[in-house]
């Protein structure tokens, strides 16, 4: 996401550097370059004019160009103002003073309604909450099949009272439900609209008058770009909109939806879809998001996957291997689960600050496969095997490559590899023991 843009903010910026004491002349030539880049990234023209002149207002103040880093002081100007154009603060969904809290998600047609309830509703288990996620698109076919099922793998109740009946009344039978079952959530799918056909908008201003939801929520493509705004707009005008979850933002290299709707509409972005699994919702932080797309990385949200990820019992017993040299290939499928547990690699490898496609890793391959190949292969492997691949010889070679549908050459590759991340650990372990580096030194595959 945003890949474009960042990779023409972070050009632009660079050579702002190079030029050491700016002059007004200098930051306007910048400035035009990053409206350019604004739009070629889809955000709306009005917004990117407004942008650029609060930026050039600030950035050519006595207190930037006087200072002794002018360059970073415009730097620092530009991920305000880009965190204040999506929303400055993160903002959360706000539950009602008396259970349940009823949220109902609307928008387009493919926008990704169904699968963001899903994701939602899991979102809020992990958080301790007991959500009912409601089936109340009866107008797609198999829509209410496809929330039942995607229940079933999260172990979350759904609320179904067929294709027949009227989506008002399902939604006021629901909330019931909920309140009978102590559900702390009730979350509405409704059917996929067009924001321009007035008899299905009435129909969600009367769910909306039957149950007063506690948040409505509209989902948007990010892949439809400038229409996506267009879209927010009329959803809002008709129903009054709480927030926005903006789906597939990984497939979108441009993301100027993003950087659009809260200055187009006054309403949040409160979510993210960055994947297809069901726990690939994110909660939207522009200020993080500022930092991504000029390259400054995005730690805290690394912090927060690795401490979903990791159990950290499981992380102490692996420390206690790691003293010991008893480390084994069953130990590093270990961790490969819990890395990828954590998302897509490339999108891990975009939030370390100074690492992006446009610079560091330009031209790095970052190939999931690759991922899924290493486990089929250690997968493949005995239990004693994977304890002591010393014992591994050129007649089990072959039954595991068999076995996991690779090249002979592939299995040796691999344990090569681990053979070598052995030796490395042993001198983390050495150096420890003679009061050097920390032994705490975490390892990632």
């Amino acid at each position: 996401m945003f890949e474009n843009l960042s990779a023409r903010l972070q050009n632009v910026f660079s050579n702002l550097r190079n030029r050491g004491r700016l002059t007004e002349k200098d930051v306007d030539l910048a400035l035009r370059e990053v409206r350019m880049a604004l739009l070629e990234a889809d955000v709306n023209f009005k917004v990117a004019r407004d942008f650029t002149a609060r930026v050039r207002e600030r950035a050519v103040g006595e207190e930037v160009m006087k200072s002794l880093t002018p360059a970073q002081q415009v730097i620092k100007v530009v991920q305000l103002e880009l965190s204040d154009l999506m929303g400055g603060q993160a903002a959360r969904i706000a539950f009602a003073s008396r259970p349940p809290t009823v949220v109902m998600l609307v928008g387009l047609q493919g926008s990704g309604k169904t699968t963001s309830c899903a994701k939602l509703a899991n979102l809020l288990r992990k958080q301790g909450h007991k959500p009912l996620l409601v089936a109340g698109d009866v107008y797609r076919p198999a829509a209410i099949k496809q929330l039942q099922v995607l229940g079933d793998q999260l172990g979350v109740e759904v609320f179904s009272m067929g294709d027949k009946t009227d989506p008002v009344d399902i939604a006021a039978a629901a909330v019931e439900r909920g309140k009978a079952m102590n559900n702390s959530v009730v979350i509405l799918d409704t059917a996929g609209r067009l924001h321009i056909d007035d008899q299905m908008m009435d129909e969600l201003e009367r769910i909306k008058s039957r149950v007063n939801p506690t948040e409505i929520l509209l989902v948007v493509d990010a892949m439809t770009g400038q229409d996506a705004v267009n879209v927010a707009s009329a959803f809002n005008d008709r129903l009054g909109i709480d927030g926005v979850i903006l789906t597939k933002l990984d497939g979108d290299a441009r993301g100027g939806a993003a950087l659009s709707v809260r200055a187009v509409t006054g309403k949040p972005i409160k979510f993210v879809t960055t994947g297809e699994k069901l726990d690939a919702l994110e909660q939207f932080h522009p200020e993080r998001m500022a930092s991504r797309i000029l390259g400054m990385g995005d730690v805290l949200t690394i912090i927060e996957k690795a401490e979903e990820a990791f159990n950290a019992e499981q992380a102490l017993k692996l420390e206690e291997k790691l003293r010991k040299e008893e480390f084994t290939l069953e130990d590093f499928l270990s961790q490969l689960q819990d890395v990828r547990k954590m998302g897509p690699l490339d999108q891990l490898l975009g939030m370390i600050p100074g690492l992006s496609k446009s610079k560091a890793l330009k031209g790095v391959s970052v190939d999931e496969k690759d991922l899924a190949r290493v486990e089929a292969i250690i997968r493949s492997m005995t239990p004693a095997e994977r304890r002591n691949p010393a014992i591994i010889g050129g007649s089990r070679k072959r039954r595991i490559a068999k076995g996991s549908g690779v090249r002979v050459q592939d299995v040796n590759a691999l344990l090569k590899q681990f053979d070598q991340t052995r030796k490395m650990l042993k001198q983390f372990g050495d150096a420890s023991r003679r009061g050097g580096p920390s032994r705490k030194m975490p390892f990632m595959p």
